[in-house]
Parts: structure tokens; C-alpha cells; sequence
């Protein structure tokens, strides 16, 4: 297991517990985190942890899958506030503290027609 997994899987439960401060420390100083669908940056240990902790609603989080290579490791989480279901796939880099992250939150959207007798849906 790569020491940026096992940050990323931290930065994940300190996430879900809203234990600001253990947060924190998974991060570097100068993390960059990017938002390519909504195309925002933020940039700075102190700007991202009050940008999750201003996150509005009683939201709550599951790992769903992990991928990890040294230096860069791939989440996909299971994200939900109120009755509001959402997917998100993060791609980090780093040694032992988060140096950048980028995040997906891809919408649902129902498939084109014309391909039902080629698929099966769940």
C-alpha cells in the first residue's frame, strides 16, 4: 500500500467524522484542488479545509473504490445530502501529504436511444 493511499483513505474518514484538524494534516500547505465541470480552483491548506467545512447540508460519504500507484491515487465516492445522491471521482497526488486534487461529479443522465438491445439497466 502507497503512503498517499493510506493519506487519502484518512482524508476521507477525517472527512466524514468533520474532524477539521486531522484533515488538515493529510494536506500540504499549497494543495490545489480543481474543479474542471464548474472550472474553480482553490488553492491553500486553510481555503480548501473551510471550503468542505462551509459545505452545506448533513452530508455524508462512502468509499466506493480506491486505486492507488505511488505518487497518485484515484477515489470514487458515494456522496449523499438529504435524499440527494451523488457519484464523485477525485484524482490526488502526492507523498505522505495531498499535494493536489481534482474532482468529478458526473450528473446522471438517461442513455441515448438505440442501444437498449445491447445493454442491460440496473
Amino acid at each position: 500500500m502507497t503512503d498517499l493511499r493510506k493519506t487519502v483513505e484518512r482524508f476521507w474518514a477525517t472527512a466524514a467524522a468533520r474532524d477539521w484538524s486531522a484533515f488538515a494534516d493529510t494536506l500540504a500547505e499549497d494543495v490545489v484542488y480543481t474543479l474542471p465541470q464548474t472550472r474553480e480552483r482553490i488553492t491553500g491548506r486553510q481555503r480548501y479545509v473551510e471550503f468542505n467545512r462551509e459545505y452545506p447540508g448533513d452530508w455524508r460519504l462512502r468509499i466506493e473504490r480506491i486505486v492507488a500507484e505511488p505518487g497518485q491515487v484515484v477515489s470514487w465516492i458515494h456522496f449523499t445530502v438529504g435524499l440527494e445522491e451523488m457519484y464523485g471521482i477525485s484524482f490526488f497526488t502526492g507523498t505522505d501529504r495531498i499535494t493536489s486534487i481534482t474532482d468529478f461529479w458526473p450528473e446522471p443522465y438517461e442513455p441515448p436511444a438505440g442501444r437498449d438491445h445491447l445493454t442491460e439497466r440496473y
